[in-house]
């Protein structure tokens, strides 16, 4: 019966029924299913699912914001549980829009579905200077770190980041990974990033690989 209410919920949210979503989420908490099994096996496939359908375009940004949003709904239900107990973060993740440019919607799904992946996320906002990068990083130490530009005038800033980690002497202690409609796996080689993500689902997935 668990598993019924948990595949319930898990289509409930990727079909954006947040009605349906929350009776099904109160059904598992009454049934004493744990908050790891609510996340894991409902709530996590859940924003796979929906990733993938934001990649392949048959679902669109407003669609992705409301499957977030009923997932934040059900999170905060057992947050409290996850705190309480053994449950941990698959690692840890900072992501900013780069000194200069002010677009940020591709970064926030990426920390949405990352969020609703299991990781922790540090979202830096947008037009974040090198300085706050490796400031930010020295105090939350996130396994990888993520940036996004928009604009080619300020994909440059990719570049003098990673060589500030360098100049710093902390370039090895990071995984950096870069993201943005002008940015390329070739610019990635080039500036010496470890990782490229064509769109949100596809930066999950190089998160994962890169933790893993």
């Amino acid at each position: 019966m668990s598993e019924e209410i948990l595949k319930k919920l898990e289509d409930a949210v990727v079909e954006i029924r947040m009605d349906d979503a929350s009776d099904f989420m109160n059904q598992a908490m009454e049934e004493g299913i744990s908050g790891v099994d609510i996340l894991n096996k409902a709530l996590v496939t859940a924003l796979d699912r929906v990733g993938v359908l934001f990649r392949d375009g048959d679902y669109f940004l407003p669609d992705v914001l409301m499957c977030v949003n009923i997932y934040n709904q059900a999170f905060q239900l057992i947050e409290p549980e996850l705190k309480a107990g053994d449950y941990e973060p698959k690692g840890k993740v900072m992501l900013g829009t780069v000194k200069g440019d002010t677009h940020d919607i591709g970064k926030n799904i990426l920390s949405a579905l990352l969020q609703g992946n299991g990781y922790e996320v540090i979202n830096l906002g947008m037009n974040v200077p090198a300085e706050t990068f490796l400031e930010e990083a020295q105090k939350t130490n996130p396994d990888i770190i993520g940036m996004s530009a928009l604009l080619t005038t300020t994909m440059p800033e990719m570049k003098n980041t990673i060589e500030l980690f360098a100049k710093a002497g902390l370039r090895d202690q990071y995984r950096f990974i870069i993201g943005g409609a002008p940015v390329t796996q070739d610019f990635a080689n080039q500036i010496g990033a470890d990782g490229y993500g064509e769109e949100a689902q596809a930066g999950v997935n190089l998160v994962k690989s890169l933790i893993a």
